[in-house]
């Protein structure tokens, strides 16, 4: 079973730091506290998770590009 740790060694995945670096950033801009990641390694994405407000925010990743493929709760 691969794992994001290995994936990301293949050069499979881009590095979650990489990503949180991208995303982050910005929902901070916007009031949001992170509250941490989760790997889908069926779709080679991360989804992060948010804090705005009490509402719980999703940006799912790919994995493999680092774009913003979806959103819930915004």
């Amino acid at each position: 079973m691969n794992t994001p740790y290995r994936e990301t060694r293949q050069g499979v995945l881009r590095p979650l730091s990489e990503i949180e670096a991208s995303v982050v950033p910005g929902m901070k801009r916007r009031g949001c506290t992170y509250i941490g990641a989760e790997y889908d390694p069926n779709n080679l994405q991360y989804r992060l998770k948010f804090m705005n407000d009490g509402n719980v925010i999703w940006i799912d990743v790919d994995g493999r590009s680092g774009k913003i493929v979806a959103q819930a709760g915004l």
